[in-house]
């Protein structure tokens, strides 16, 4: 039964948050390495804000935050900020995962937005964000961008040949400059340009809890409603999960990254489906 449906799958799209990395990174791959390995094809985009965090504060960087208006809590990234966010992103966690899947008989490669420039995003010149008082201020944008292009014929050529891409969240701007993106956008956007099957994201919760009960099906109609109790950072992967299946890919889920065997999510029913209807 699951081969036949790995063979019926097309590609899947699979973002795995920085925090279910870091608790769970071998069980992770090796439930990806474990589908590839019988037929699935996968794309895989990787978080890690919490690394950066360590190493800015090992080299005396300080790391700031911001929340949106619409409470989306977000990295503020200036230019030594994001000298550290490249480095440790296209770097160490990139190539820590390269390395692991091509351990586990996947042939993996590295790549952030910038490789050919397959991820083009609009630098942000300014930004509204909300004060300790609760009031909007506009603040400078830094090199924080909103992507508008995935360009897919990279990540088709690479898949064809039977490559895995390990994707990091920084993308190619208008000026030439490197910039910092949302993994959860990433995802999404690679997932609609590409027409893949299915989106995953793994995060370090079971699925979305509303009222601290798991919610297993979300309509795209209610999201608006459930705004509010879902908790920010949870919001931004509701919203990007809404978003692809409005584009056309046929399935988003929102699941434990802290499981075994995370990519069961796909067969099973655990986590949260985001669905356009019932």
């Amino acid at each position: 039964m699951l081969t036949s449906y790995l063979q019926a799958m097309s590609l899947i799209v699979v973002k795995a948050g920085g925090r279910a990395l870091e608790q769970n990174i071998d069980n992770i791959l090796k439930s990806i390495a474990s589908r590839v390995c019988r037929g699935l094809k996968i794309i895989f985009v990787h978080g890690g804000g919490d690394v950066v965090t360590r190493y800015e504060e090992l080299i005396g960087v300080k790391p700031r935050f911001v929340v949106s208006p619409q409470g989306i809590r977000s990295r503020y990234t200036d230019e030594r900020e994001l000298e550290v966010y490249v480095m440790v992103m296209a770097g160490k966690i990139n190539k820590e995962i390269v390395a692991k899947l091509n351990r586990l008989g996947v042939k993996a490669i590295g790549l952030t937005g910038a490789d050919a420039g397959f991820i083009k995003a609009e630098r942000k010149k300014k930004i509204i964000i909300l004060d300790e008082n609760n009031r909007r201020k506009i603040i400078p944008g830094g090199y924080t961008g909103m992507i508008k292009e995935v360009e897919a014929e990279l990540l088709t050529v690479l898949i064809n040949q039977g490559y895995l891409p390990v994707i990091a969240p920084i993308a190619y701007g208008e000026e030439g400059e490197l910039l910092n993106v949302d993994a959860d956008q990433a995802a999404a956007k690679i997932a609609e340009s590409i027409r893949a099957e299915k989106l995953l994201i793994l995060t370090d919760v079971e699925g979305v809890l509303i009222e601290d009960k798991l919610a297993k099906r979300i309509r795209v109609d209610e999201v608006g409603m459930l705004e509010s109790k879902i908790g920010f950072g949870m919001n931004r992967k509701v919203l990007m999960c809404t978003r692809v299946l409005q584009s056309g890919v046929k399935e988003s889920i929102i699941s434990s990254g802290l499981i075994e065997d995370p990519l069961k999510a796909l067969e099973e029913d655990i986590g949260t489906k985001i669905t356009l209807q019932l």
